[in-house]
C-alpha cells in the first residue's frame, strides 16, 4: 500500500477508531499487575522442590549412550554353511563355484531365442537364493540342526541342477534347430 491509500483508509474509518485517553493512572495500574505476576511465578518456582533439569541431563545421558551401545554393537556374523564346520565351509564353497560356473555357462549360450528361458532360469535362481537366506536364519535360531543343514545342501543342488537342465534344453533346442536346417537343404 502506498501512503495515500494509507490516508485515504484512515480518513474513512476516523469515526470507527477510538482515540480516548487511557484513565489517570492506568500505567501504573497495569505495571503493579506485571509486577504481581512476577512475583507470583518465582514464588511458585521457588516452592517447586522438584527440578527437570537433573533429570532431563540424565535422560539425555541415558539415551546417548543407548544410541551409542546399539551402533557401536559389534556386527553379528552372518550365519551359513561355513560357519558351521570346515568341511561345511569347503561345501559351501564348491557349490558356489559350481553355481557361478553353470551361470556363466548358461550367459554365453544365451541368444535371441533362448533369452526367455535364461530370464526365467536367472528368476527361479533368484527365488532359491532367497529361500536360501531364510535357511540362513533358521540354522541360526535352530543351533545347526542338521534338517536345515541338508535343506541348505539341497538348495545348492537345486541350483545346480536346475542350472544345467535349462542348458540342457537350449542345447537341445540348438541342435533340433542345426538338424532341421539341415534337412531343409
Amino acid at each position: 500500500m502506498n501512503n495515500d491509500a494509507m490516508k485515504d483508509m484512515f480518513a474513512r474509518l476516523k469515526d470507527e477508531l477510538e482515540t480516548q485517553e487511557p484513565a489517570t493512572g492506568h500505567k501504573n495500574r497495569f505495571a503493579d499487575r506485571l509486577q504481581q505476576r512476577a512475583a507470583t511465578i518465582e514464588k511458585e518456582q521457588k516452592k517447586s522442590w522438584f527440578s527437570w533439569r537433573p533429570l532431563s541431563i540424565a535422560a539425555s545421558v541415558v539415551i546417548l549412550l543407548g544410541f551409542g551401545m546399539f551402533f557401536l554393537q559389534a556386527p553379528q556374523q552372518d550365519t551359513d554353511l561355513a560357519s558351521v564346520s570346515p568341511e561345511m565351509k569347503e561345501t559351501q564353497s564348491f557349490f558356489t563355484g559350481a553355481i557361478n560356473q553353470e551361470l556363466e555357462a548358461l550367459k554365453t549360450l544365451e541368444t535371441p531365442e533362448t533369452k526367455k528361458m535364461v530370464d526365467d532360469a536367472i528368476k527361479q535362481i533368484t527365488i532359491l537364493e532367497t529361500e536360501y537366506n531364510t535357511l540362513k536364519i533358521d540354522l541360526k535360531e535352530s543351533g545347526q540342526d542338521k534338517r536345515v543343514i541338508y535343506a541348505m545342501i539341497t538348495n545348492f543342488q537345486s541350483r545346480i541342477d536346475l542350472l544345467k537342465e535349462v542348458a540342457s534344453q537350449i542345447d537341445e533346442l540348438k541342435t533340433f534347430k542345426i538338424d532341421n536346417n539341415e534337412n531343409i537343404l
